[in-house]
């Protein structure tokens, strides 16, 4: 008869014994972006992701922080994503993406100076409303952050919304809609810094609108560059 042997124990793997809670799962998929998140889970995600960010800024955030936040286990973030880093690649993309839709439709509409600045302001605070938090991590971040190739898309944003807010003044003031002496670039820092920083006070849902905010802004700033 053969020999009755017992099955030998298994052996245990020494590295297993000391596992790094915040460290992704051993059978989660690792590759750039997200893995096994339904869209709408995905976006609740990078929604609290922003706000942690936005208001401790992003070095001083952990995954951790914004599992907690999101009422997670550290670890299971990493079934949505493979990094903080994706995380902020993601909602810094998402915002710039919808701004340009909405810069580049303004831009294409045919629209005099005057009219065009109007446009430009209106959908930047509707901006503001959609990605607050966006807006307040890309004011924060947005200078260190370009040096990193992932977000030299950055630099390159910022290039295009100065040519665009640049050349609508130049183009006013070629026309003699805006003032002969305005200097276009002091104007241009005016208007930018002045608009984006509504991000550190809008709360969507408040008192105004984003389109009162726009309207009651450019009733003040349009009547001091203006010819008439």
């Amino acid at each position: 008869m053969p020999e009755n042997k017992q099955p030998k124990s298994p052996q245990k793997n020494p590295a297993a014994r000391t596992k790094d809670p915040a460290a992704p799962p051993r059978n989660a998929v690792r590759r750039k972006g997200a893995v096994n998140a339904a869209p709408r889970r995905r976006g609740e995600l990078l929604a609290v992701a922003a706000e942690v960010f936005a208001a401790q800024g992003y070095d001083a955030t952990t995954v951790r922080e914004i599992a907690d936040a999101a009422g997670l286990l550290a670890g299971s973030l990493y079934y949505h994503f493979d990094s903080k880093e994706s995380m902020l690649d993601e909602i810094l993309s998402t915002f710039l993406g919808e701004l340009w839709a909405g810069y580049d439709a303004v831009l294409a509409a045919g629209l005099g100076p005057r009219e065009t600045i109007e446009a430009l302001v209106t959908e930047s605070f509707r901006e503001i409303d959609r990605h607050r938090a966006a807006v307040a991590i890309y004011q924060k971040e947005s200078r260190r952050l370009t040096d990193q190739p992932r977000f030299g898309y950055l630099a390159d944003s910022q290039r295009r919304f100065e040519q665009a807010w640049l050349g609508t003044l130049e183009r006013g003031v070629t026309a003699g809609v805006f003032r002969a002496d305005l200097d276009v670039r002091l104007t241009y820092r005016f208007v930018r810094d002045t608009v984006w920083v509504a991000a550190s006070w809008y709360r969507p849902g408040g008192q105004h609108s984003p389109e009162e905010i726009a309207r009651q802004y450019l009733s003040m700033v349009l009547d001091g560059i203006a010819t008439g």
